[in-house]
C-alpha cells in the first residue's frame, strides 16, 4: 500500500518569500472598491456621531482602506472640520484616526 504524505513533501520547497508571496496573492482576491455612499447615508452617520458625542457613547466605525472593509469600536473623542477626520478612542485606549471618506457605515 503507498502512503502519499501529502503536503509535507512540498513544505521542504517552499522558502519564505514563497511563502510570503502566496499570501499576498490570496489576500489580493478580497479586494473591494470603495462603497460610495449617497447623502441620506451621510446625513445618518454625522446624525449618530453626534448623537454618540452627547452621550460619550460607543459606536462600532466601518471604514474602507486600501481595498479592505475593517472596523473599529471606541467613542469619539474629537471631530476635526479642517482635516475632515475623526479621533476614536478604542477600548484600550488607543487612538485611532479615521478619515469621512474612509468611512462606509456605524453601528
Amino acid at each position: 500500500m503507498i502512503k502519499d504524505r501529502g503536503n509535507k513533501k512540498w513544505t521542504s520547497l517552499m522558502l519564505t518569500d514563497h511563502v510570503g508571496l502566496l499570501r499576498d496573492y490570496f489576500a489580493e482576491g478580497g479586494r473591494i472598491e470603495q462603497p460610495i455612499l449617497d447623502e441620506y447615508e451621510i446625513e445618518e452617520i454625522e446624525a449618530r456621531i453626534h448623537l454618540a458625542m452627547e452621550e460619550n457613547a460607543a459606536l462600532e466605525f466601518r471604514y474602507w482602506r486600501d481595498g479592505f472593509v475593517s472596523s473599529v469600536v471606541g467613542r469619539v473623542h474629537y471631530v476635526d472640520p479642517l482635516t475632515k477626520e475623526l479621533r476614536i478612542v478604542e477600548e484600550t485606549g488607543a487612538v485611532t484616526r479615521l478619515n469621512f471618506r474612509e468611512l462606509t457605515g456605524i453601528r
